[in-house]
């Protein structure tokens, strides 16, 4: 099987960008490379690349003004990969329109990952189609329009905000929604809920998951937010 999908590489360390370089064709992915930020948005506007793989740290400008500029105009994947680790700066990129956000150093099979993902979300799948009313994933049930949820055949019930958590991590599927994306779309844009938040998210789990310490279904990316998992091991 052929990708044939076009990825714009944004790094100015030569050594990491042949790496990925050689990952990716290997792959059979299409690749173009850039160690310039401000060449980085010339490209996606000519190349138009299906994926854009972005480094922060660049010569000329830095990442977080190219991601900007992108998401101006743009809805193309963008994935960070950077050496920057702390969660703040994690969350910046998530809440500006980041798709995913890799720190370096990585593995080939992560990165492989995670762009699959991104690459699933941009080209639509089965559970985020517009129209799709059920949402399923493992054992977990979603519907939609009856506003049910279900674990095999057993219904869990949830309070009205619980249920537009669910929701809405299903609706973002395999992408970590960030603490404050959540609270803006469950409370408004005027809230500091993040609290009610871990508490609300705490009563799900222990609905919805058979060990919460172990989750299947909801993960919890320390200090940026939650992700709803795309795929279960039963």
């Amino acid at each position: 099987m052929t990708n044939k999908s076009l990825i714009l590489i944004v790094e100015d360390e030569e050594a990491i960008s042949n790496f990925i370089s050689t990952i990716l064709t290997s792959n059979d992915y299409h690749i173009i490379t850039t160690k310039s930020g401000k060449e980085a948005v010339l490209l996606a506007t000519s190349h138009v690349p299906d994926l854009i793989l972005l480094d922060l740290g660049l010569p000329d400008i830095d990442g977080i003004e190219v991601l900007k500029n992108l998401r101006q105009w743009s809805s193309i994947p963008i994935i960070v990969v950077s050496a920057r680790a702390y969660e703040i700066e994690k969350v910046e990129a998530l809440d500006l329109g980041a798709d995913d956000y890799i720190t370096k150093p990585f593995g080939t099979s992560e990165l492989l990952a995670r762009i699959r993902n991104a690459l699933r979300h941009s080209q639509g799948n089965d559970n985020s189609r517009s129209g799709s009313q059920v949402f399923t994933v493992g054992e977990l049930k979603i519907d939609y329009e009856k506003r049910i949820v279900k674990i095999g055949e057993k219904e869990i019930h949830f309070t009205p905000i619980e249920y537009k958590i669910i929701m809405l991590l299903s609706k973002h599927v395999g992408k970590v929604l960030t603490h404050a994306f959540i609270m803006k779309e469950i409370w408004g844009p005027y809230t500091n809920e993040n609290q009610t938040l871990r508490v609300n998210m705490a009563n799900i789990r222990r609905k919805l998951e058979t060990n919460p310490a172990e989750p299947k279904y909801i993960f919890t990316e320390v200090g940026v937010g939650y992700r709803m998992a795309e795929k279960v091991i039963l």
